[in-house]
């Protein structure tokens, strides 16, 4: 009676680990799925979840659950469930603390581990150090840096523009990147400042960008803050081409975003024409396809294939993942030397409506 100690194989796992997506060939792959169940962390993780179980469907590999904690206990603890449930590649991974004590433990354990979300530096470099088997579908550090100056270059050499912060951490250190990467090729800002974040109005700041010259501004601040010098802006007739980082998705709200508002950020992955059977087939089942749920479902799209191609070779499936190209619903994939993503995920956005879109053309 194979088939029943099969299937009773397959119930005992979705006792022990949650849910297990329904295996369709004899040779799906045990994926594990890393990410909170519970904490403040928990609608993030969920959106892990959901994202990966629609994938599995598809793919009929066979998915291990597992609650993050955000501590090195739980990381530990992740690391020998993985293990013990013969998993051969895990995803999600939304906490640092997480991952940097698992991964000594996957490693042993010869189970690679793709990170949708951390984005430390330290760790990376600790991982190829140390020859943890670890990759990184989330931007770099430096990616958004390297995106905002690769568009000024290409769009704003030859304007006069300005470089603002809002004096957070966040702002100072986007700004005094992209200044880094401009100021060694030549392209030097007519005009920087730090603005007051949260004020009602910048008009005194709009004065002395055009006082100064400047046309194009490059603002390292939340979406509100620029929304406020768009806004004033128009409302001083004075033309000003506006460019903020990643924090620009955020609501539209108390200021509306004005049109033509330029954003280097992810795009929408919903819109995209290779998320479209994803989105629909979430949405189906009443799940919205946004946050984390399509990185996710490209995530066990892509631990899926390299599985497929491996087998149970670990040499091989570490060769997949250095040297693969992978078709994923969030387009394709693929790592570089350092196990970071090979192409850049950021993207020029402009803001239209209610929406960011792809510019219309590639001049202002």
């Amino acid at each position: 009676m194979p088939s029943l100690r099969f299937d009773i194989a397959i119930l005992l796992t979705v006792a022990a680990f949650g849910y297990v997506a329904p295996a369709t060939t004899v040779s799906a792959a045990t994926i594990g799925v890393v990410a909170p169940k519970t904490g403040p962390y928990a609608l993030l993780g969920m959106q892990v979840f959901e994202g990966a179980r629609a994938a599995a469907q598809v793919t009929g590999d066979r998915l291990v659950e597992i609650d993050e904690t955000c501590n090195e206990t739980g990381g530990v603890d992740a690391a020998k469930t993985l293990a013990d449930a013969k998993a051969s590649i895990a995803i999600g991974f939304l906490c640092v603390e997480t991952l940097a004590s698992a991964l000594p433990a996957l490693a042993d354990s010869k189970i690679a581990a793709i990170t949708i979300s951390v984005r430390s530096r330290i760790l990376m470099e600790d991982a190829l150090r140390n020859g943890w088997p670890l990759f990184r579908m989330a931007p770099s550090e430096t990616a958004e840096a390297d995106q905002i100056a690769a568009v000024i270059v290409d769009r704003w050499k030859a304007e006069p523009i300005a470089l603002v912060d809002d004096g957070t951490i966040y702002g100072r250190e986007l700004v005094s990147a992209v200044r880094q990467k401009l100021e060694p090729i030549g392209i030097a800002p007519v005009f920087t400042d730090t603005l007051r974040p949260g004020q009602e109005q910048q008009i005194a700041l709009i004065r002395r960008l055009q006082k100064a010259g400047a046309t194009h501004i490059l603002v390292g601040a939340d979406r509100n803050d620029v929304a406020v010098i768009a806004r004033d802006a128009e409302r001083e007739n004075i033309p000003l081409t506006i460019l903020g980082g990643d924090v620009m998705k955020a609501a539209n709200r108390p200021v509306a975003l004005r049109d033509g508002t330029l954003a280097v950020t992810l795009p929408p992955y919903r819109t995209l024409q290779t998320a479209a059977n994803a989105a629909t087939s979430l949405e189906s089942r009443q799940i919205e396809p946004e946050g984390n749920t399509l990185p996710a479902y490209a995530a066990t799209q892509l631990a899926s294939q390299t599985a497929a191609s491996a087998g149970n070779d670990w040499e091989k499936l570490l060769s997949s993942l250095k040297t693969g190209t992978f078709q994923t619903a969030i387009g394709q994939i693929r790592f570089d030397a350092a196990h970071e993503l090979a192409d850049n995920p950021y993207r020029l956005l402009e803001w239209r409506g209610r929406e960011f879109f792809t510019p219309v053309s590639a001049t202002e």
